[in-house]
């Protein structure tokens, strides 16, 4: 079976297997822009990537043998679904179709541009975001793909740079190449790469960034080294003298740097954060009218620079997405420092994605309070501890209630202790059980969700502060007593409900809104 999508997508038909995915919704953007034809099948139930998909004048079909048709040239399926076990991959195998997996796909797509992966356990899809919103405002011919709707890029995953959209729909696969200065006549494609089951081995980078590395996915890496090195191998994926942009302020990024340097010596590593020394050294500065600013050496005769989302996360993401547009800049023989302008608007530009501390409304309780409703994609307890904090620098004057769902069995199992003390910038926590996941039986496991209720009163927490309820809605009348509780002058501007969890927690959340 081919593993290569045809250099020249113009009129290639290719059908999608599991198109509402939010990776494969955002390759069907790329290559639906590069001339391909589409269709793809998917589960009836509606998702948010459905609106990106109308936009384009498509609708998912229901999995069937019949949506494969002769006119098919290629399927492009996702990891969730079997070549043996779904009918439209059955029906593509029995008549010979090359099946290409998404992952495979997105490689296949990296190696025909100038590609930059970015990596790591945590911010990848805010980095992608802010590089995507950056190179908005540069003179670059660039694509990027990210793993969430990046309200920035329009309410889509992707940003496609007018230079390349308009020749990719009248010359296909040889759009803007006179525009890609020193890039070997080839576009920038900036992708959100996963390390889960090594899928991003199947990228083809020139430049990384790794914003951090540590435990997770115990199902596929049991142990902290086995990540470590898969993080390691696909550095080494690097061509000779390739670059690694690495956070100097994460101690597994930095030790996954050093070790892929001993292995490497002819790889760049360009550091950034408080730790590093050179371009990107950062400062952090003041949080103000909901702004974070910062400032970095290279701009340091500039002044600041400044982002309109929550959290000290979000400006190390920030000043990694900086520090690659501008050696991308300096590779098309641009100076950065011409450009501070064109970064800062850029930056403030950014409003987050999709599930990535996503304001999704606002209302005013009976009693008058004033309430911010947010929902975030935090499920490893370093990104929701980092994110809570954020959310209580950023808003200073408001009470925050944080609605927890912890995703998988064998991740709350490995990192119980961690997440129990991760809530510690909430004034309230409502946890439920473990939302599952498809890859292993809870049966296996000797955890549940009130494991995890336990285990954060045994962190000292006042037993009043936090609050379980087996089933997601049942805790709504809970929720919506509290944020109706008269509050005290330390938060004079109201409330914050966060809804947290890479599971279907949400649903709270958009139900206190209705009512």
């Amino acid at each position: 079976m081919a593993k290569q999508l045809p250099e020249n997508l113009k009129g290639v038909h290719i059908h999608f297997v599991g198109i509402k995915g939010t990776g494969m919704a955002a390759l069907v953007e790329i290559l639906f822009h590069a001339g391909a034809v589409i269709t793809g099948s998917d589960v009836a139930e509606r998702f948010y990537t459905d609106e990106i998909l109308e936009k384009l004048g498509l609708k998912a079909l229901s999995f069937s043998e019949n949506n494969i048709t002769d006119k098919i040239q290629y399927v492009v399926y996702s990891s969730a679904y079997k070549l043996d076990k779904n009918p439209d991959l059955i029906a593509a195998v029995k008549k010979n179709i090359p099946c290409v997996l998404y992952t495979e796909a997105l490689g296949s797509y990296s190696e025909r541009a100038y590609s930059c992966g970015i990596c790591g356990v945590h911010g990848k899809t805010s980095t992608t975001g802010l590089t995507g919103t950056i190179l908005k405002e540069l003179n670059l011919p660039s694509q990027v793909l990210a793993g969430s709707v990046i309200n920035s890029f329009g309410g889509t995953c992707t940003y496609t740079s007018p230079l390349i959209a308009e020749k990719e729909r009248n010359q296909g696969d040889e759009a803007s190449s006179e525009n890609a200065q020193n890039f070997n006549g080839k576009n920038i494609f900036v992708a959100e790469t996963c390390e889960y089951q090594r899928h991003f081995m199947s990228f083809c980078p020139k430049k990384i960034i790794l914003t951090s590395v540590e435990s997770d996915h115990q199902d596929y890496y049991p142990t902290y080294e086995d990540i470590r090195d898969a993080f390691v191998d696909y550095i080494c994926k690097l061509p000779e003298n390739g670059v690694l942009i690495y956070c100097a302020d994460d101690k597994g990024a930095v030790e996954t740097a050093s070790i892929a340097g001993k292995k490497r010596p002819d790889i760049k590593m360009i550091p950034y954060g408080q730790n590093a020394k050179g371009d990107y050294r950062l400062s952090f500065g003041k949080v103000e009218n909901e702004k974070n600013c910062f400032k970095l050496e290279l701009f340091k005769n500039c002044g600041e620079l400044a982002i309109a989302v929550p959290g000290k996360h979000e400006v190390m993401d920030a000043a990694a997405a900086v520090a690659l547009c501008s050696e991308l800049l300096r590779d098309a023989g641009i100076v950065p420092l011409s450009n501070y302008q064109n970064i800062s608007r850029g930056l403030i530009n950014f409003t987050g994605g999709k599930r990535r501390s996503e304001i999704v409304g606002r209302f005013k309780t009976k009693s008058g309070n004033d309430v911010v409703v947010v929902d975030d994609y935090g499920h490893h307890p370093t990104a929701v501890k980092t994110t809570l904090e954020g959310f209580r620098e950023f808003y200073k004057g408001r009470k925050i209630i944080v609605d927890f769902m912890s995703h998988t069995y064998s991740r709350t199992q490995a990192l119980l202790k961690e997440f129990a003390s991760c809530f510690k910038s909430a004034d309230e926590i409502i946890l439920h059980k473990i939302y599952s996941s498809a890859r292993e039986n809870p049966s296996d496991f000797n955890i549940t969700g009130l494991t995890l209720y336990e285990e954060v009163l045994k962190t000292g927490i006042e037993e009043n502060r936090v609050h379980y309820f087996e089933e997601i809605l049942d805790a709504k009348d809970k929720v919506l007593e509290l944020l109706d509780a008269p509050l005290t002058g330390a938060y004079p501007d109201g409330y914050l409900f966060v809804t947290m969890g890479a599971g279907d927690n949400w649903k709270l959340g958009k139900a206190i809104l209705e009512q």
